[in-house]
């Protein structure tokens, strides 16, 4: 058992302070901007609420962080009762936020200069991966960091990988959000073409399925598309805000992502739509609108 803190309890933070509580059996004291949500996570769960990120993190061995944005993530860590001000030396801070490779070079250095080391950790999965405990986590840092702490992830991950060094997590996260939105384009437009085809839809994905077409999101996703159902999932507002980082990368590293710039404009359609809190799936309400 080991004493922990998680600042950051969203829809993917909540369960997965949970899982390090009760799965891994550690000694957990949250952190949330809106104290009555760790005040209701620990009448779930039990362990401790803190005040501030610093109060959290105070003599954790391990702290673990998921939030909003860059900025969101460096407000909870290197602020004045920034999470790294209440760590002890020899404590690893681990982020569980999407952000950019730039924030994650910048907290291993910040981390590196109070004697805490730091592994940006971003997951896939969602929100069901992250309830189930079953989530992906793409790591950046280095080999004895990731060592000490993998037992602890294992808490809440069905897959933990080392992919490089510090930020290497992040552009990781990067690829598989790339990855995402061209199968959910392709998915979308196989469904709005068979549908307007024609055919059964549902039969069609029993076979094509099973094929070199199938995908996570066909399985899971073309029966709530096919019923024009969105209200779920990972928002769309949240896949913007991860293909704006993919995209900045890009213009840095000087990487062509052309498909990937345009299913970015496509959910900004979805957008003016009100689509805002739909889930990713929703690329098909785009083109199924009159």
């Amino acid at each position: 058992m080991a004493k922990v803190a998680f600042i950051g309890l969203g829809v993917m933070g909540y369960p997965m302070a949970g899982h390090l509580k009760v799965k891994g059996g550690h000694d957990v004291t949250v952190y949330n901007r809106t104290f009555a949500k760790a005040e209701k996570w620990t009448e779930q769960f039990g362990g401790k609420a803190a005040s501030t990120p610093a109060a959290a993190a105070e003599g954790a061995d391990y702290v673990f962080v998921c939030v909003g944005n860059d900025d969101d993530l460096r407000s909870v860590t290197t602020a004045e009762d920034g999470a790294l001000a209440g760590m002890k030396a020899g404590a690893i801070l681990i982020d569980n936020t999407t952000a950019s490779a730039e924030v994650a070079r910048e907290l291993y250095e910040a981390a590196r200069a109070r004697g805490c080391a730091f592994l940006d950790a971003p997951v896939s999965g969602g929100q069901a991966g992250a309830e189930n405990g079953v989530l992906t986590v793409m790591c950046g840092g280095d080999q004895e960091t990731f060592d000490k702490a993998r037992p602890v992830i294992d808490a809440y991950a069905r897959m933990v990988g080392l992919m490089g060094p510090a930020g290497s997590g992040q552009l990781t996260k990067m690829i598989n959000q790339i990855c995402i939105a061209g199968l959910v384009q392709g998915l979308a437009e196989g469904i709005h073409f068979g549908k307007r085809a024609g055919l059964d839809i549902e039969k069609v994905v029993e076979v094509i399925s099973k094929g070199a077409a199938g995908s996570w999101q066909m399985e899971n996703r073309h029966k709530t598309m096919n019923e024009g159902k969105y209200d779920f999932g990972f928002a769309v507002d949240w896949m913007r805000k991860d293909l704006g980082i993919v995209l900045a990368e890009a213009r840095r590293n000087g990487a062509k992502l052309p498909i990937t710039a345009l299913v970015d404009q496509f959910y900004g359609d979805v957008q003016e739509m009100g689509g805002n809190r739909w889930d990713t799936s929703s690329l098909l309400a785009r083109l199924d609108r009159k």
